[in-house]
């Protein structure tokens, strides 16, 4: 009977254990969920999310692409809202520049509003930034409407209160869509950012999710303290910086990040990504409860930053801070820790493979063993989640170019539940054969290698392994050592509590981050902490596995069922036209390697165009078209001399029509020196073949100075871009449930022309 009531006492203790770790888990994630809005009558001394979405509803009303007349209202309702607020906005009318076409040079003429809340003893300059335009298909209520609305509803709350120290200057830019110009112009010309700061952007990709503070300027732990001593609801994790330092893209904030006179944080909400850049970013697909965010966090970063010692805090610190969040709380601790801590995670799980041994729970041979079949689920989870993604494609070949779906919160639940059933399977198959602790230490050890791996390459993710088995490694020794049952269990909970708080909030926010098409991610974490958690899965895992199965078949069948393709949730295809004068040749092309149903009608074939149309590259899937009658962007000589073997020619470049952008390249000359609209272009974008993509085009055309390294003629080609294909020759209007894919080339109706000038 004793015996009986002990069996009993254990069942109940860990199913205790189980429940808690589970509170601990939803806890963890309702903690990075965004806040609730407040209403229009929230104290005026406070960001009200209402307030705020008032001017995304005028800033969303009509897509505004840099250089439009659209643009140009929305600019003037930023002028005058930040009037209305005693601010004195100008507009600064500059050409900014960028590189980041892949074999030419970007540039755009921008018009920048920036407007100064004077601080009472400035020790430097708090820069708050967001842009205004939005890509040519889209609305841009959330990129970047959310984030110039938070700035203008920040500037509103600060009104009300006492003076900020520090100077405060809002920016709001145009272009960033287009070549981040805007930005660099600022920082490139403007006076105000001649002596650097600490500069906080705002952005949005997608339409709901958490506020994220993904991105820093390196040696970053003073601004990070900032931001985790201040913000009400922080959500930001070092390891996403090392991710996004990795990774090609770039934001508003890259110019100033990468001017080196500044300091700074980006921050951003990226759930919902099926809107992003597409005709669906209207306000009224906004989550105003990741607006409120946004501007919660915003408001309390210009009063902490308004009030703080700029001095410092505008020059970076000794190194980066390691910090992640844990229940509304920021843990952060300095860089020169990574390595102790993550050397001790080795050393603890090593004690613990050592004591485990002396006390017979396995021998050399089981471990090993354990050790090497750790690797099953941490590989396996991962490329399940891939498959599945696969499978979802297959069955629904809309999904092929979106990063997530519509509705994708069904299918990640379902990531999660292959990614259990996954570990409980191998854990019932081995437990047996090679014991729950051999099992458990082994995978502890690959989270310890791990850290050490991650300190290397990646210092501010190590503490995504490493700090979940040190607590796992202390815990298993702390059970081995004592010989009280409840303490026992105690210990191992509290040691998988550490891995919950830790991994559980990283498998949610890197669903959004990196969506379904990139599953593996979310999966691989959710197996490391899936292997945290060995020591307290009941014996009998047969049974939980088959649970974790059977909730894996419900949420793929209710994700397939409520996520569909509509009207309001269309199924995103993409398509451009081109139009080469030379040959009077014209081709429907798409930039989906395989198109969908709709534009494959169009571009069902391949064609190698980059020689026609530079901006396009070979191998493209494509078809024929009929011949608009569009006219080719004229390229005229205003002036030209020779002297020494050299040849210094001005070019006015004019579209004939109204164009987002114009392309120039130079063919069969090397170009020495370029000035594009009264800018020099740099050396290093001079190298190999020249060309030049240019938004917003002057209405009297693009004055182009250039050095070319030989006389006579030249071959140039041009060609220029507008927007909108219905109206065209042939075209076949989009289906109902057939959306515009997001992209900065969807509806791109190309005209070129080679002249030998």
């Amino acid at each position: 009977m004793h015996v009986e009531h002990t069996g009993v006492r254990r069942i109940v203790a860990g199913l205790v254990a189980l429940i808690f770790l589970a509170a601990l888990t939803l806890a963890s994630l309702w903690a990075v969920r965004p806040p609730s809005p407040l209403g229009p009558d929230a104290p005026a001394g406070e960001f009200s999310g209402a307030r705020a979405y008032a001017h995304v509803a005028k800033i969303g009303q009509n897509v505004h692409v840099a250089g439009s007349g659209a643009a140009d209202d929305v600019r003037a309702y930023i002028v005058r809202t930040l009037q209305d607020d005693g601010l004195d906005p100008r507009i600064q009318d500059a050409v900014g520049a960028d590189d980041a076409l892949g074999d030419g040079y970007t540039m755009a003429r921008v018009r920048n509003v920036v407007a100064v809340l004077p601080g009472t003893n400035p020790t430097g300059r708090i820069f708050m930034m967001a842009h205004y335009d939005s890509v040519q298909v889209s609305y841009g209520a959330n990129d970047d409407g959310a984030g110039v609305a938070t700035l203008l509803e920040t500037v509103r709350a600060l009104k009300t209160g006492p003076a900020p120290k520090n100077d405060i200057v809002f920016v709001f830019t145009e272009a960033e869509e287009a070549c981040l110009c805007g930005a660099e112009a600022f920082v490139h010309s403007d006076p105000l950012a001649a002596d650097g700061g600490v500069v906080l952007n705002f952005e949005a990709r997608g339409s709901s999710g958490p506020a994220i503070m993904f991105e820093t300027t390196r040696e970053n732990a003073g601004v990070v303290g900032v931001y985790g001593d201040s913000v009400p609801y922080p959500v930001a994790t070092s390891f996403a910086v090392e991710v996004y330092r990795i990774l090609p893209n770039d934001t508003d904030f890259s110019p100033f990040r990468d001017a080196g006179r500044f300091t700074g944080l980006n921050t951003a909400y990226i759930d919902g990504s099926a809107v992003y850049h597409s005709p669906e970013d209207r306000p009224e697909y906004m989550d105003q409860a990741s607006l409120q965010h946004h501007g919660s966090n915003a408001f309390a970063l210009a009063r902490a930053f308004g009030g703080a010692d700029l001095k410092t805090l505008s020059q970076p610190s000794a190194s980066d801070a390691t910090y992640f969040p844990v229940l509304r709380y920021l843990v952060r601790y300095p860089g020169w820790l990574v390595w102790p801590l993550a050397i001790l995670a080795l050393l603890a799980v090593l004690a613990l493979a050592w004591l485990g041994r002396r006390r017979g729970k396995f021998g050399f041979g089981r471990l090993s063993a354990a050790f090497g079949l750790a690797l099953v689920p941490i590989l396996l989870a991962p490329v399940l989640a891939q498959v599945l993604w696969a499978i979802l494609v297959a069955v629904r070949p809309g999904y092929r170019p979106m990063l997530d779906p519509w509705r994708p919160d069904w299918f990640r639940l379902a990531v999660v539940a292959l990614v259990a059933t996954t570990v409980l399977v191998w854990y019932a198959l081995l437990r047996k054969r090679f014991g729950s602790w051999a099992l458990a230490v082994g995978g502890l050890a690959w989270l310890a290698v791990l850290g050490i791996v991650l300190a290397a390459f990646a210092p501010g993710g190590s503490y995504l392994t490493a700090l979940p088995a040190l607590a796992g490694g202390v815990a298993g020794i702390v059970a081995l050592v004592v010989r009280t049952g409840w303490v026992k269990l105690l210990a191992l909970t509290l040691g998988a509590a550490v891995a919950v708080v830790i991994l559980a909030p990283t498998v949610l926010l890197f669903f959004p981050a990196l969506g379904l098409a990139t599953g593996a991610a979310p999966a691989f974490f959710a197996a490391l902490l899936g292997l945290t958690l060995i020591l307290l899965i009941p014996r009998r895992a047969w049974w939980p596995a088959i649970g974790a199965a059977l909730a894996f078949v419900v949420f793929l069948g209710v994700g397939l069922a409520v996520d569909s393709f509509d009207v309001r949730h269309p199924a995103p295809e993409q398509l451009m036209y081109a139009l080469d004068t030379d040959t009077g040749q014209a081709q429907w092309v798409s930039g989906d390697d395989r198109p969908g149903s709709w534009a494959k009608q169009l571009a069902g074939g391949r064609a190698d165009l980059k020689d026609e149309f530079p901006l396009l590259r070979d191998d493209m899937a494509a078809g024929p078209a009929q011949a608009a009658n569009l006219p080719a962007p004229a390229l005229t000589v205003t002036s030209d001399s020779t002297a020494g073997g050299q040849r210094t020619v001005t070019l006015n470049l004019k579209p004939q029509r109204s164009v987002r952008l114009a392309y120039l390249q130079v063919r069969d000359a090397h170009v020495i020196s370029a000035t594009v609209d009264g800018r020099p272009v740099p050396a290093d974008a001079l190298a190999g073949e020249f060309g030049v993509l240019f938004h917003n085009v002057p209405t009297d055309g693009l004055v182009v100075s250039l050095v070319l390294d030989k006389p006579g003629p030249t071959t140039f080609k041009v060609l220029d871009g507008s927007d909108g294909l219905a109206g065209l020759p042939g075209f076949i209007p989009r289906p109902a449930g057939i959306g515009v894919e997001g992209s900065h080339t969807s509806e791109l109706v190309m005209v070129a022309k080679t002249y030998h000038l």
